[in-house]
């Protein structure tokens, strides 16, 4: 009894570490390049060290983490080639998910697109853009349970957590918000339509809003980007 106590207060202390850590890094209170030192972390939350190398290890397996031995731990910064990767299998996956919302919308579906989209007119009207990003990850899940394809938002958001930190750096300026509006309006109005071609079209300029926020990062913080 006693050992399965330990156990889950060990559990519990992982996850404190990961759930801090995470947030941080996904939040870019800690930006790309920053160290961490495995024993200031240890110390600020109480615990030994192997909860936080525990902790250290899930973050690494989600590209937030570089772990490098006998040097210092730190952000991961962002990769270019990544990000292409991320892009592509997101894209690739919505183009058939879009497809398919289109094909199967119907009234139910309709109404829940249109009352997301009276939830992002009111984060974008009061510049809400924490909010706005919920309320954007539920849009993208509302399609894909339209689409019949629930299966499909894992995946796509397996990869937008890759690249997260930089829509986050895309939408630090509240006057980029009616431009993500705008698109999920097109897409939502084209699948309310069953107009598959279009509601592709408005997804992938949707998907490259990215290229913008890019150059921008790039020009201004290199150092935020792998070099190697």
């Amino acid at each position: 009894m006693a050992d399965a106590t330990l156990i889950s207060a060990r559990r519990t202390s992982v996850d404190d570490v990961f759930d801090h850590l995470h947030e941080q890094i996904t939040t870019l209170a800690l930006k790309p390049g920053d160290r961490i030192s495995e024993a200031e972390v240890a110390a600020q939350f109480g615990v030994s060290r192997q909860p936080v190398r525990d902790a250290f290890n899930r973050l690494a397996n989600l590209d937030l983490l570089l772990i490098r031995p006998q040097r210092a731990t730190e952000v991961r910064r962002f990769s270019t080639r990544q990000i292409e990767k991320a892009r592509f299998v997101r894209a690739s996956i919505e183009k058939e998910v879009v497809r398919r919302a289109a094909a199967n919308c119907d009234a139910t579906g309709a109404a829940r697109l249109d009352a997301a989209l009276l939830l992002q007119g009111a984060a974008v009207g009061s510049g809400d853009v924490p909010g706005f990003g919920k309320l954007d990850f539920e849009f993208h899940k509302a399609i894909c349970e339209i689409a019949g394809t629930d299966y499909a938002f894992d995946v796509i958001q397996q990869e937008k957590a890759k690249i997260d930190r930089l829509c986050l750096l895309g939408r630090d300026k509240e006057q980029r918000l009616p431009d993500l509006l705008e698109d999920h309006r097109a897409i939502a109005e084209a699948i309310k339509a069953h107009d598959a071609d279009t509601a592709i079209a408005a997804s992938t300029i949707h998907l490259s809003r990215l290229d913008q926020t890019i150059a921008r990062i790039l020009a201004s913080n290199a150092n935020f980007f792998d070099q190697t």
